[in-house]
C-alpha cells in the first residue's frame, strides 16, 4: 500500500473531486455532514484532501454504489 502525503486543496479542486457546487457543500457543511474547512490565512480557506477523500468512501450514496456493484 502506497502512502500519499496530506495536503491541502482549495475550493475548485474540491469541487472537481466531489462534484458537488460550492453552495450544497456549504449547507452540508453548516449541517454537519461534510469535512468542514479550514481557515489558512485572512482570505483563505481549504480543506485536506485526506479528509475529503474518507468523506468521500463514507459517505451513503458510495457505500450503496458498493454493494450494487
Amino acid at each position: 500500500m502506497t502512502h500519499t502525503p496530506d495536503r491541502i486543496i482549495r475550493e475548485r479542486e474540491r469541487r472537481e473531486i466531489t462534484g458537488v457546487s460550492k453552495t450544497t457543500w456549504w449547507r452540508w457543511e453548516a449541517e454537519g455532514q461534510v469535512p468542514r474547512r479550514r481557515t489558512l490565512g485572512p482570505n483563505s480557506m481549504g480543506w485536506r484532501l485526506s479528509e475529503i477523500l474518507e468523506w468521500l468512501e463514507n459517505r451513503p450514496l458510495a457505500k450503496q454504489e458498493r454493494t450494487a456493484a
